[in-house]
């Protein structure tokens, strides 16, 4: 299965972006807000400077404690952006976020963005393309 597979079964394949100038409160109650695990990191909802996720936020909390969430989304943001095409396959994507341990992606296309997809996403597919290998060689093996 490929990433534009995922995208197309996704409810809604937009990509959630603060500007870099934000508050990581503000990013905080964004990600509260719309129940989500990250946000990237745009100033013009194209391109992508970097990621914020939860765990980015409750980690530095952690080390610094709350006084951070005043500073900027860019001075905490994930800079060195993993990122996959929708041609990439999801088993390769699957390891990638894997070995990296992140679960957020976006899908770049000619520069710019045009999904993100999450780890979530990635092993839903995968299991629905092994339910159906699974319920094709029943087939074969039933005879129909």
């Amino acid at each position: 299965m490929l990433v534009s597979h995922i995208l197309k079964l996704k409810a809604d394949d937009g990509v959630v972006t603060i500007g870099p100038e934000a508050s990581v409160a503000d990013a905080a109650g964004m990600l509260s807000e719309r129940r989500i695990g990250s946000v990237v990191v745009s100033s013009d909802n194209k391109t992508a400077l970097g990621i914020l996720s939860e765990r980015d936020i409750v980690r530095e909390i952690g080390k610094r404690g709350a006084g951070c969430l005043s500073e900027t989304v860019d001075s905490m943001m994930t800079k060195k952006l993993v990122t996959c095409s929708k041609s990439d396959r999801a088993d390769s994507i699957l390891s990638t976020m894997t070995d990296g341990r992140f679960r957020h992606m976006p899908v770049i296309e000619n520069g710019e963005m045009v999904g993100l997809i999450t780890l979530g996403d990635v092993v839903k597919a995968r299991l629905s393309e092994l339910a159906m290998e699974k319920d094709a060689l029943e087939g074969m093996i039933m005879g129909h």
